[in-house]
């Protein structure tokens, strides 16, 4: 897969999850995919897993089958209708976000760059 192809799908997915988030509180969804949709984003978000991460392969196999099996079981109960103004509603306000600004992500490369400096004349010769 090229790295453009990887993009489109991210793309997408961010627009597919934006898309759940609001429609887990669109006031016409059924009250159990808000119910699912609430525990799906606090299982991603939970810092307690089923499988601890720290296990070497297994932790993170977790989350990479029981989140995406969530979000496609919520896609297939949230009425069509509904996740489709949901998709559009999420497409038109990412797609109207400002671009990102690279000023921020400059000073914290720089503020990384002085720490190695740092850690390399100072505590590199007390240590060796």
């Amino acid at each position: 897969m090229s790295i453009k192809s990887w993009k489109i799908k991210s793309k997408k997915l961010k627009t597919e999850v934006y898309a759940l988030y609001l429609a887990s509180k669109h006031p016409r969804t059924p009250w159990y995919a808000k119910v699912l949709a609430g525990l799906i984003m606090g299982y991603a978000l939970s810092p307690i897993d089923l499988i601890p991460d720290f296990i070497p392969v297994v932790g993170y196999l977790d989350d990479l089958i029981v989140i995406p099996l969530g979000i496609a079981l919520l896609m297939k109960i949230i009425p069509r209708d509904i996740l489709e103004e949901c998709k559009a509603k999420a497409e038109a306000e990412l797609s109207k976000r400002k671009p990102k600004s690279w000023v921020a992500a400059i000073i914290i490369v720089l503020i990384w760059l002085l720490v190695i400096y740092l850690i390399l004349t100072l505590i590199w010769p007390l240590v060796f």
